[in-house]
């Protein structure tokens, strides 16, 4: 069973691998053949980054950000009243700061930033894999060969902070060891701190962690002490990991918050909000950006707050609390309700397609919608940007952007009903222990999947 087990996990990492390769080669149509004294890829790099569908944010941030002049990020920055990053920041927090700066450590060019950055996350999406992998067996299979992966590893950098929600998860229900429910709650805590410096929604599931160990690290009574530990060693991460940034450039640093929350809502954010109020959320109209700038955040809490409470009443009636079915509503309600939704964020959502067991026709018909979306959109730019007709009728890229924003929005409600009521596998099994057989023996996960 063992030797069965390690089978599996090595086809799953390499196919893993291979959808990566596939993903970078994708996003590498893009680069060169030719480069400007800048290093940005000729000729029309424009044009095919939307005609080719093949736009990366990764190669697109090289010029504008101080990327290419390798400026160590933030302690030398500064944002512009107009929402302008100088001086090395960029509009990510400090680990994915990092992580831009040491892929283009080497790069002299776009192509070399996209290759560069493409080597430091590979792994991160490898790692990703194994450890849904033993989760989930086979199931990780939607991770490991799914469009997502093809379309959104190299966009931007995700795979970080993806690999860091997957490990939490595992810390808990995949880890073999002798260390406490409670002591599991802490270290994934700490686990989706460093998720949250790399990309902040990591952060949201920390709330449904500690209500699962407050209710299960103790059976018969709420373990506050051990519930309480969860967000302290989350809250400790993030401040270790920013406070020298503040420390080195406390406006280079608060320059990135700054920009997300000059933001507006427009054609670029994908957002229910653009598309359901046009012609209102026309980014010039202050009126309708100063509504959306609490509206929309505000309505994001609201649905952190009905999971964490459905979850909870779960808890009552059945006694195991689904964290993890209540993380993947939340981010659920994230995404349908924040005013940016861009393409890679599905990336986010794949591993709960993995842990949670959705009807395959819901995963299936949200890859498709995601699928319309991620082509149709650059296509749909495409036109606009070269006087090309782009309305409804004038062809598929219109329509697929329509069946994109409102047909992943149906789906997202869907999906926050359906992880609200779907029983927790991984919750209703105590966590894999350390035994004396432990190598001839499958994990938790492993048994739960077969």
């Amino acid at each position: 069973m063992a030797r069965t087990g390690r089978i599996v996990l090595a086809v799953l990492v390499l196919l893993t691998g291979i959808t990566l390769l596939l993903g970078f080669a994708n996003k590498a149509r893009c680069t060169g053949p030719e480069f400007d004294e800048t290093g940005r890829s000729t000729p029309d790099y424009g044009v095919r980054i939307e005609r080719d569908v093949c736009y990366s944010d990764i190669q697109h941030l090289w010029i504008g950000r101080d990327i290419d002049h390798h400026v160590f990020p933030y302690v030398s920055g500064s944002i512009t009243a107009d929402g302008q990053l100088l001086g090395g920041s960029v509009e990510y927090p400090v680990l994915t700061g990092l992580l831009i700066w040491g892929g283009a450590l080497f790069a002299h060019t776009d192509a070399g930033f996209l290759l560069g950055s493409a080597l430091l996350m590979a792994p991160f999406g490898l790692v990703t894999g194994w450890l849904l992998g033993r989760l989930a067996r086979w199931r990780a299979l939607l991770w490991a060969l799914g469009p997502p992966l093809v379309l959104y590893a190299f966009h931007n950098w995700d795979l970080p902070v993806v690999a860091c929600a997957a490990a939490a998860v595992f810390v808990v229900h995949g880890w073999r060891t002798d260390r406490t429910l409670a002591q599991r709650g802490t270290v994934a805590g700490v686990l989706l701190g460093l998720g949250f410096v790399f990309k902040l929604y990591p952060g949201a599931f920390v709330l449904p962690l500690a209500l699962y160990v407050l209710a299960t690290a103790r059976p018969g009574r709420l373990d506050w002490r051990a519930a309480v530990r969860v967000p302290l060693a989350t809250a400790a991460t993030v401040v270790l990991v920013n406070v020298p940034f503040m420390l080195a450039g406390y406006e280079g640093w608060r320059a990135s918050f700054t920009f997300q929350q000059l933001r507006k809502v427009d054609f670029t954010t994908n957002s229910i909000w653009f598309w359901g109020f046009r012609p209102e959320s026309d980014p010039d109209n202050v009126d309708f950006q100063s509504t959306m700038d609490w509206l929309s955040p505000t309505l994001v809490l609201l649905s952190f707050a009905v999971a964490a409470a459905v979850g909870w009443w779960r808890y009552r009636r059945d006694g195991i609390y689904p964290w993890v079915g209540v993380s993947a509503a939340m981010l659920c309600g994230f995404l349908l309700l924040h005013k940016v939704h861009s393409p890679q964020y599905t990336l986010w959502l794949l591993p709960f397609f993995v842990l949670v067991q959705v009807p395959w026709s819901l995963v299936v018909a949200y890859l498709l919608t995601d699928l319309a979306m991620g082509i149709g959109i650059f296509r749909w730019y495409y036109q606009l940007h070269n006087d090309i007709p782009s309305g409804i009728y004038d062809g598929f890229a219109a329509q697929a952007v329509t069946i994109g924003v409102w047909g992943r929005a149906a789906l997202l409600v869907a999906l926050f009903v359906v992880f609200l009521r779907i029983p927790d596998r991984l919750a209703a099994v105590p966590p894999p222990r350390r035994t004396p057989q432990a190598e001839s023996v499958p994990t938790a996960g492993d048994a739960r999947a077969l």
